[in-house]
């Protein structure tokens, strides 16, 4: 008798590929395949080989349109089958499916605007869903029509498919199931009444408000399993949209943020490289030397080289960098050589200093307890219990999550009670020895008032290179060192995420609040704490440093 031996899905088969080396690919590919790995062993949802085969072979019945593959059946590169077997194989419990997001970035030439139209074809019409709708939406309807167009070519190349599909003006649809895939544009009359089943958007970088990305994002409600897809090139702008969706999928790869729903895959190359080497190109472009020719990156490279206007176009459309975008201060690498237990009755009655920064009434307020002798830091945080829902949903922050677990708490009201703050202090000094509290110049006034009367010696520290510089290289340096222990604090992770820093003339750091991309008042209340004790005259260093 002949024995066969099971072989895994092209999508298990390209994550171990990747995560073994075979593949070259950047960091932020690898986790998304180490995400698939790990996520196989998981109980609570499945993967479903026979529907991710189904979502793979399904281009094999496309042909392109377009270029020197044009009436060429599709083939899909083991890249692209990990996309599209992801997205469809993964399963909840109840048998839907386990993404209701994706978010996809590289370089150009990828065939991204191809295989979403291929994707666009399968949700509308082959996805068993009566009445579907789905869109390829983009900031102006000519724009949509060109994945939408993509998608109209493969129908009418296609004996099988014009036989189910209906070809219009605008609009494919199969009328026994009265269905439909139409192009969608944020100046068109009306987008309101939508009931999304599928949505395609590609190059969300160009959008510059998050109009048609909330339009889409609110017309799934009523739908099964939607899927709204989010296409990209890297763009430019760091209060865009895009950057948020990018950065989020980030830390969603990164485990900092846990969320079921999204989907993410971004090639790009990473922060180490250098971006002249061609070697590292593949990773931003997993096409290459298929629709990615390697001559012509080698021509532009050699340009840019030449011309330094040209490096940024260079970075942003062929090696898939986000060109304005400022250092990110701490990788999550970085960060986590501070990861480690901390020993709480080891510190009882240490000497420690007290950051707090309090950034309004309705924000979240950050306590950090800095103990120099043993280097670890303690966390505290609050927010508005009214406005923890509203956070949770506009910043894609799990802040309900947070709260639950016990990393934040939550005040009565929809302002923070500076009350609560207060009393924790006070609770906290019973415990150790708190020397002197540091607090920021801004919105604490009459707390900081009210610490004084208790007892406490106040502190204050601004905005600028001069209170900043000391603390922000000191934490810098401690994580390189790994001699510093913050004990995974999740919040505090995440803030740690967020930070970008910004250089003056002489060299001297401090965060810079327009570039980073969210909240990080925890890891400013860590900075000044630890550089008042580096900055304040040598007289008094024993003052609270003893």
């Amino acid at each position: 008798m002949l024995m066969t031996t099971a072989v895994s899905s092209p999508v298990t088969q390209y994550a171990e590929r990747v995560t073994s080396g075979e593949i070259v690919a950047g960091r932020l590919v690898r986790l998304a395949c180490e995400r698939h790995l790990r996520d196989l062993k998981r109980t609570d949802i499945r993967f479903d080989e026979e529907r991710a085969q189904f979502a793979i072979d399904f281009f094999g019945f496309l042909q392109h349109s377009k270029g020197e593959w044009a009436g060429q059946m599709f083939v899909l590169e083991p890249w692209q089958a990990f996309i599209e077997g992801s997205i469809e194989g993964w399963r909840r419990a109840d048998g839907t499916r386990r993404f209701r997001e994706v978010y996809e970035e590289e370089a150009r030439k990828n065939g991204k605007t191809t295989r979403l139209a291929g994707r666009g074809l399968r949700l509308a019409f082959f996805d068993n869903e009566p009445g579907a709708e789905v869109y390829a939406a983009a900031t102006k309807r000519d724009q949509a029509k060109i994945v939408w167009g993509d998608a109209r070519a493969m129908v009418l190349a296609s004996p099988a498919l014009k036989a189910r599909i209906q070809v219009l003006v605008g609009n494919l649809n199969q009328p026994d199931t009265r269905s439909k895939f139409e192009p969608l544009g944020a100046d068109a009359d009306s987008t309101d009444g939508l009931n999304i089943h599928g949505a395609i958007v590609d190059e969300l970088h160009a959008h510059k408000t998050r109009r048609m990305v909330d339009v889409l994002e609110t017309g799934t409600g009523a739908r099964r399993q939607p899927l709204v897809n989010y296409i990209t090139t890297a763009g430019f702008d760091r209060r865009s949209v895009c950057w948020q969706k990018h950065e989020y999928a980030v830390k969603v790869l990164e485990g900092v943020v846990e969320d079921d729903t999204l989907f993410a895959y971004i090639a790009t190359i990473d922060p180490e490289d250098e971006w002249s080497d061609p070697s590292v190109w593949i990773k931003a472009n997993p096409n290459l030397n298929v629709s990615v020719k390697l001559d012509d990156l080698e021509r532009k490279c050699a340009k840019a080289k030449q011309v330094p206007g040209e490096v940024n176009a260079f970075l942003q459309l062929h090696l898939d960098v986000w060109t304005t975008q400022s250092t990110r201060w701490l990788s999550d690498e970085l960060w986590a050589n501070g990861d480690g237990e901390i020993d709480l009755e080891e510190l009882s009655k240490k000497d420690c200093a007290a950051g707090l920064v309090v950034s309004s009434t309705v924000d979240i307020s950050a306590l950090v307890l800095w103990f120099p002798g043993s280097k670890a830091v303690l966390p505290f945080f609050w927010v508005p219990e009214e406005r923890i829902v509203e956070r949770s949903r506009r910043d894609m922050v799990p802040y309900e999550e947070w709260e639950r677990d016990g990393w934040i708490t939550a005040t009565p009201g929809n302002v923070i009670d500076f009350g609560a703050i207060r009393t924790k202090l006070n609770e906290l000094w019973s415990k150790y020895d708190i020397r002197e509290v540091v607090t920021k110049r801004w919105n604490a006034a009459h707390l900081q008032t009210q610490l004084m009367e208790d007892g406490f010696n106040v502190f204050q520290a601004g905005d600028g290179f001069k209170d900043m510089n000391a603390g922000t290289k000191e934490l810098e340096k401690m994580l390189l060192e790994s001699s510093i222990n913050h004990g995974g604090n999740p919040v505090l992770r995440w803030m740690a995420s967020n930070v970008a820093v910004r250089m003056d003339a002489e060299e001297h750091i401090r965060p810079d609040k327009e570039a980073s991309t969210e909240r990080y008042d925890g890891i400013e209340a860590l900075i000044i704490a630890i550089g008042r004790g580096l900055t304040q005259p040598d007289e008094q260093a024993g003052v609270f440093f003893a």
